[in-house]
């Protein structure tokens, strides 16, 4: 009779420990968010992965220095990706923002009689003297 081992470890593929890496650099989840996400058991072993196979700086030092605060540590260059999700965002609630300014100045305009908008350049709202 052979009893059956249980493994205290997985084996997982090179693919696949590249493809966790490359979801952590991204910024489309932490380190932590990927090790429940799939079910990796090890504390530490995503952050293995992401010193091998990553191309970001995942030192200890390093790690420390991102829970400090930012003022005494410059900012950590984005990915591309990254960069464009933020600026994707910012243009969003720029839209939002807006679409809001834009509904009050129509509230003010028919409800109260108020006109907002904007004199052209070089017209004055005063009256030359000189031409008096």
């Amino acid at each position: 009779m052979n009893p059956e081992r249980r493994r205290s470890q997985r084996d997982y593929t090179l693919a696949f420990k590249l493809a966790v890496v490359e979801q952590v650099e991204k910024g489309e989840m932490s380190y932590k968010e990927a090790q429940a996400r799939y079910g990796i058991q090890g504390c530490s072993t995503v952050l293995t992965w992401l010193r091998k196979h990553g191309r970001q700086n995942w030192s200890p030092d390093a790690l420390a220095g991102r829970r400090s605060s930012a003022v005494s540590h410059p900012p950590i260059p984005q990915t591309p990706e990254q960069r464009i999700k933020e600026l994707e965002q910012q243009l969003i609630e720029a839209q939002q923002k807006a679409d809001f300014f834009e509904a009050v100045v129509n509230v003010l305009e028919k409800d109260y009689g108020v006109s907002l908008t904007k004199k052209r350049p070089g017209k004055s709202s005063r009256k030359d003297k000189s031409k008096e």
